[in-house]
């Protein structure tokens, strides 16, 4: 078993999201254009990404998961080993109506509690 230090970071998302990740130091990504086959490109590259035995959390655009929820549900159904997925919003908003409350239930339900910042 991978120790958890040595797990990676991948995003996929549009092109503004994945430059400001690797920004901060992401190096496996997927860049998705938005054209006629987005749900099948968002699909190939979290089956690719599920793949990879040392990526521990991958970054999703909340836009793109109405295309991928029974990949998404696979890898919940594997609880305790990696990967974790986090939805985050796209530049245009979110979906959800209280971010906050999301995130905090998100946390809660893979480490146990919450953490107050």
């Amino acid at each position: 078993m991978i120790r958890i230090q040595h797990l990676e970071i991948a995003v996929i998302g549009d092109e503004d999201l994945v430059n400001g990740l690797r920004l901060a130091g992401v190096c496996r990504y997927h860049i998705i254009k938005d054209e006629h086959d987005t749900g099948e490109e968002v699909r190939r590259a979290l089956t690719e990404v599920m793949d990879e035995p040392n990526v521990g959390v991958i970054v999703i655009l909340e836009d793109y998961v109405k295309h991928v929820e029974d990949l998404m549900a696979q890898v919940k159904e594997r609880k305790g080993s990696p990967p974790v997925i986090i939805e985050v919003p796209s530049k245009y908003g979110t979906g959800y109506g209280d971010v906050t409350k999301y995130y905090k239930a998100y946390i809660r339900k893979f480490i146990g509690f919450d953490i107050e910042i």
